[in-house]
């Protein structure tokens, strides 16, 4: 599996470096960087004490030539770049941006019709099952619970909610027949009123270096359910990456999720 990394100077790409050169199966061909990185010209192993003969680079054309898949876990505007040049090299892509308005996920749909990709908010197992359970959950207690989803990230994270929060909130909104843009409130302040039973909302910490936790509360009256899931690392998001790489190879297009490659859907 030819793979490239994008962002692969940052925190996420330098742990899906590390994944992809432990992984017999893979083999790492490019290394992308901004072009204000500090980086550039050096191994792309060297973080890691190690030689990999893959220099982090600006060349986006050289890198999609080179790779059969690119890891994308950068900022939209970063991967939108990356999309037009995946369609134009037939790269598959794996992506775990979070943070697209509508019209970035409608090109990225659009896109699955010539290329494959898997685009997911969160590609932990351990995240996707909770998905499942939160689904059951939420049509059990449909009428009489109060639903509130707290997520904590590291203070560097720019987006909020989390992309792992949206996704719950829209796993349980489709559970329960409501249109998350319409019932979802993110964060409160001043004289609120009270709570409109029929709202979804979102709370987001962000401090030091919490890699990512999220709970959703279903609140009712004389007892309360917590469904939770911490990450303590960013290995399980690497590996899940490198999980989707193998299920797109089976895939020459198509617009995928992680529920589609752990057969969970």
């Amino acid at each position: 599996m030819k793979i490239a990394i994008a962002g692969a100077s940052g925190r996420m790409g330098r742990m899906l470096i590390e994944t992809v050169l432990n992984d017999p199966e893979a083999t790492l061909v490019g290394a992308l960087g901004r072009a204000d990185s500090p980086q550039l010209g050096r191994d792309a192993g060297a973080f890691l004490g190690k030689e990999t003969g893959v220099a982090l680079t600006d060349d986006i054309e050289r890198v999609f030539a080179q790779a059969d898949y690119l890891i994308d876990f950068t900022r939209p505007e970063g991967t939108m770049v990356h999309l037009e040049a995946a369609l134009r090299h037939n790269v598959k892509l794996v992506i775990g941006t979070t943070g697209f308005d509508n019209a970035q996920k409608a090109q990225l749909r659009a896109a699955g019709e010539k290329i494959a990709i898997m685009a997911a908010g969160n590609m932990s197992v351990g995240v996707n099952v909770t998905l499942k359970l939160l689904e059951f959950a939420a049509r059990h207690f449909a009428a009489g619970y109060d639903i509130e989803i707290i997520e904590a990230h590291h203070r560097h994270k720019v987006d909020a909610p989390s992309g792992t929060a949206l996704m719950m909130g829209e796993v349980i909104a489709d559970a329960l027949g409501r249109n998350l843009d319409e019932c979802a409130v993110y964060g409160r302040e001043g004289v609120t009123g009270e709570r409109d039973p029929s709202t979804i909302g979102f709370s987001a910490i962000r401090g030091g270096d919490i890699v990512g936790d999220h709970t959703v509360l279903f609140a009712g009256i004389g007892e309360r359910i917590e469904i939770t899931h911490k990450s303590a690392s960013r290995l399980s998001y690497a590996q899940g990456a490198l999980r989707a790489v193998r299920f797109l190879a089976g895939h020459p297009t198509g617009f995928f999720d992680m529920q589609d490659v752990l057969g969970l859907r």
